[in-house]
């Protein structure tokens, strides 16, 4: 009989998973995050996101009191009667993340496009309003 030291973080981690994404998912639980890269450019925010295999009329990009959210639907694959699964990965049903935007974010001209599983929303800065010089009379 082989002894293995018990070691609670090698446990935490194959729990949680490698990326810690799906912790915690219980059976029937349908909501689950894609993966995200945000990157800042001089005119732009950059936000990148993960979703192979959901089309882009199942995404919606969306702004509200200076929030933006990236939601939708990844629907699973019919299932066929005489196959068995050994293993299943890929998450699948509704998402969403959301990321508040910053004070010189153009909320009115963000631009989202899809290709190839990866969505790439565009925040475009604002110019800053030149500042100006305002008298005040002194009473």
């Amino acid at each position: 009989m082989d002894l293995m030291t018990w070691n609670p973080l090698r446990e935490m981690d194959s729990l949680f998973g490698r990326t810690g994404r799906g912790a915690m998912r219980f059976p029937g639980e349908e909501e689950w995050s894609p993966a995200v890269d945000i990157r800042e450019t001089d005119k732009a925010y950059l936000i990148t996101a993960e979703l192979p295999g959901v089309e882009k009329q199942d995404i919606a990009v969306t702004t509200e009191n200076g929030v933006l959210t990236l939601a939708g639907e990844r629907r699973q694959e019919s299932e066929e009667k005489d196959a068995r699964h050994h293993r299943r990965e890929r998450y699948y049903g509704r998402f969403s993340r959301s990321f508040s935007l910053p004070e010189n974010a153009d909320a009115d001209r963000i631009e989202a496009k899809s290709k190839d599983g990866v969505v790439e929303i565009r925040v475009p800065k604002r110019e800053p309003a030149p500042e100006k010089q305002t008298r005040i009379e002194v009473k």
